[in-house]
């Protein structure tokens, strides 16, 4: 069965807050908070305000692929006039579909929907297994980017 993608709805927001979870795991993050509250809190309120969109990857009706993308504005600045900058996260690939272009498929349509949002750019934090496939894309490793955290 060839894999089918969509957008991401209401219905699908229980399995996706797990992948998405599960994501997390696998980079190492380390669960000290019960996240799923306050994860399905942002997607309902940014998926209704078109602030957040995902594409996922279905096999049957099984999700094997996850992505998302969250839009912000800053003041506008050479390298991206606009202000309009997309985040880029949630690109997760269900271990046994990996290596089959799914991961390439659902963020050549999460980018095209950052360009039509009308984004300059976009950003991601990437795990050290996803930097192949978004150097592959055309993204670059940027040396400015610190964070401090409140």
């Amino acid at each position: 069965m060839p894999i089918e993608y969509r957008h991401l709805t209401k219905n699908e927001l229980d399995t996706f807050i797990e992948m998405r979870i599960n994501q997390l795991r696998e980079e190492g993050a380390k669960e000290d908070i019960d996240l799923r509250p306050a994860l399905k809190a942002y997607y309902l309120r940014h998926l209704a305000d078109g602030i957040f969109v995902s594409w996922l990857a279905f096999d049957g009706e099984k999700i094997v692929g996850t992505s998302g993308m969250s839009f912000v504005e800053k003041p506008p600045y050479f390298a991206c006039p606009s202000g309009r900058i997309a985040l880029l996260s949630s690109v997760f690939t269900n271990p046994t579909y990996r290596r089959k272009g799914i991961a390439k498929e659902l963020l050549n349509r999460v980018v095209k929907e950052a360009k039509d949002y009308g984004c300059g750019i976009v950003q991601i934090t990437a795990s050290d297994m996803g930097v192949k496939l978004y150097t592959d894309f055309g993204f670059v490793h940027n040396e400015n980017s610190m964070q401090y955290k409140l």
